[in-house]
């Protein structure tokens, strides 16, 4: 009678398959993902590459946090728009033929004021700025504005700093190969950018969809028509109080040439979505607004406030929401920033006020 197999040369055969395949399993892994790797790095969703003479490819990403700073790496604007979604609607060719200059839009949706000047910053190294704008919301005034520097939306430094050429192990993840993909569709002719090369698009509904009564209610009920908002507002610095992100734009605006035509304004939202005459937060707000005068008096700009009661904030059908002014609002802001840098005053019709002027 022979002796029984040991156990574990009876179960060679099967260990042998098993370590093949396990084998040839990390093997395919790792060989699709340094092709993963290497797609991500070709196609470059980030614009990593992007340089003076070397534009980005499509901007393919739902978050500008993402895509603005290939636009800016790019040198071929040398003006931009910085703000939220309340600024994303004034389209640059308007700008280009308002002020002589080539405008980017940079506004991101629900961006905090820190995240702003971030951006801001890195388009002031890119080389010397012929013009800005800042458009403001009520977050700059808020006393957290230094706490609250960022929102759930994810946000990149490191495509922020000088050089983010080693951002490409960065991107090395899902999101960036998603976006890879569709930069790879939009060469292809298969699918839109998301944006345009300066930085626009209307993320607003299209204008043929306008329900009055359903914009009614988003204005005076709460809630919001679009995709994205400003981030909300906080309770704002008694009057007196320290403004951190006042300090940032005054930095920012000390930064530029003397050359640089320098804008601020206060973006027009509904008068729903504006503190209510006499109350504290009327105070606080008119203490920001008359900081801000005073930052743009020392620093040569001109400060504009769209954030009144005017007969375009309080006439609902020119909104989506209590924060969203529908298209044609745009070109009549773009319209009234060339008037107060032309030295104008008040607007007649009360639509704003000049709180400085630029020089």
């Amino acid at each position: 009678m022979s002796a029984p197999e040991h156990p574990a040369r009876a179960g060679a055969p099967g260990s042998d398959a098993w370590r093949c395949f396990c084998a040839g399993f990390l093997g395919l892994a790792l060989v699709l993902g340094l092709a993963a790797v290497a797609g991500i790095a070709l196609l470059d969703p980030y614009g990593l590459r992007a340089a003076p003479g070397r534009m980005p490819g499509p901007l393919m990403d739902g978050n500008q946090r993402f895509m603005y700073p290939q636009v800016v790496r790019s040198g071929a604007y040398d003006a931009a728009v910085f703000g939220t979604s309340t600024a994303r609607l004034l389209d640059p060719r308007d700008l280009d033929a308002a002020f002589g200059h080539r405008f980017a839009n940079l506004a991101m949706n629900a961006a905090t004021p820190w995240e702003q000047a971030s951006l801001a910053r890195l388009f002031l190294r890119q080389g010397p700025a012929k013009a800005v704008l800042f458009a403001l919301d009520a977050t700059w005034c808020d006393a957290d504005a230094d706490r609250r520097r960022t929102t759930f939306r994810p946000f990149p430094p490191w495509l922020y700093e000088p050089d983010p050429s080693f951002g490409v192990l960065r991107q090395a993840n899902w999101q960036a190969l998603t976006v890879a993909g569709r930069v790879l569709l939009a060469r292809l002719g298969l699918e839109k950018p998301r944006l345009r090369a300066d930085g626009y698009g209307v993320f607003t509904p299209p204008e043929a969809a306008y329900d009055a009564a359903r914009a009614a209610a988003h204005i005076h009920g709460g809630g919001s028509a679009v995709e994205d908002a400003p981030p909300a507002e906080t309770e704002a610095a008694p009057q007196g109080e320290a403004m951190p992100a006042l300090g940032w734009l005054d930095e920012l605006l000390a930064a530029l040439p003397e050359e640089t035509l320098r804008l601020v304004a206060f973006m027009p939202v509904h008068v729903a979505a504006q503190p209510v005459p006499g109350s504290k937060r009327a105070a606080r707000e008119a203490d920001c607004k008359a900081r801000v005068a005073a930052i743009g008096r020392a620093r040569g700009a001109g400060v504009v406030d769209f954030r009144v009661p005017s007969p375009v904030t309080t006439r609902d059908a020119n909104y989506w929401d209590a924060l969203h002014y529908r298209l044609p609002v745009a070109p009549r802001i773009v319209a009234a920033l060339a008037a107060a840098r032309a030295g104008g005053g008040d607007d007649p019709d009360g639509f704003y006020r000049v709180l400085a002027r630029p020089r």
